[in-house]
């Protein structure tokens, strides 16, 4: 929620939607002339999303965790600020050629940032690589893993405190049923298909005789007369 806030504040701050921002102009006048290159057009102004970004989340974030442990307003603050941190890190640098007959003699360059599904990609690594922690006082928390406790915990990184339940495995106390014996379709990549769906145990192959009425029409009069129609269709379950 804070990189998407981020993006969409500092994207309407570029197309002039809005009249507390505009585009970052702090670059404008450098870069290297001997290279044939300067800082120009309309920078993503990042500085500005991220600001807004920080006084909007945070403080709902603090109010809402106002009757809860301090342990959760560490995490969830942490954790915005690293999604801010993914919208900053994926920014790219934009250049156009100018030149005689299309020559590239010098370069306008800006800042602007990544497609959102970009940022997404790299969030959802950073959640593949999430640091579990424990809390040593009210406003630090340290590495779970005794050998790497004493690594500090970058910015960029996401950190959380209890594990998920494996919704793989059945677990009544949980409320949890598992995926033993759920349909999948074994051609699909999306969270139906087999290889996700069954946490890879593997799946078994049934097949499913289907009998419906087919070929209906209508009698002169006035009775419909239709077929019996039968198909084998093979249906997958989780093992």
């Amino acid at each position: 929620m804070a990189a998407g806030l981020v993006h969409a504040v500092t994207r309407s701050c570029s197309a002039g939607n809005m009249t507390e921002c505009s585009c970052d102009m702090s670059l404008l006048g450098s870069g290297s002339p001997t290279e044939g290159w300067h800082w120009g057009g309309c920078s993503d102004d990042i500085a500005f999303g991220t600001s807004f970004s920080r006084r909007f989340v945070d403080n709902s974030v603090k109010n809402t965790s106002a009757r809860v442990e301090d342990t959760l307003f560490i995490m969830n603050q942490h954790n915005s600020e690293a999604g801010r941190q993914a919208v900053a890190k994926t920014m790219l640098t934009d250049c156009r050629c100018h030149g005689v007959s299309g020559s590239c003699a010098v370069k306008t360059c800006w800042r602007t940032m990544a497609a959102f599904e970009r940022v997404g990609a790299y969030l959802k690594e950073r959640y593949e690589n999430s640091v579990q922690v424990v809390d040593r006082s009210k406003h630090k928390v340290r590495r779970k893993d005794k050998e790497h406790r004493n690594m500090p915990i970058g910015k960029e990184e996401l950190i959380f405190f209890n594990k998920s339940p494996n919704y793989c495995l059945e677990d009544r106390r949980l409320g949890v049923m598992g995926t033993r014996g759920r349909r999948c379709n074994r051609t699909s990549a999306g969270p139906d298909g087999c290889n996700l769906l069954c946490c890879g145990r593997g799946y078994n192959t049934h097949v499913v005789r289907h009998v419906e009425r087919c070929e209906c029409k209508f009698v002169w009069c006035c009775y419909v007369s239709c077929r019996r129609c039968e198909t084998m269709n093979d249906m997958h379950t989780c093992k």
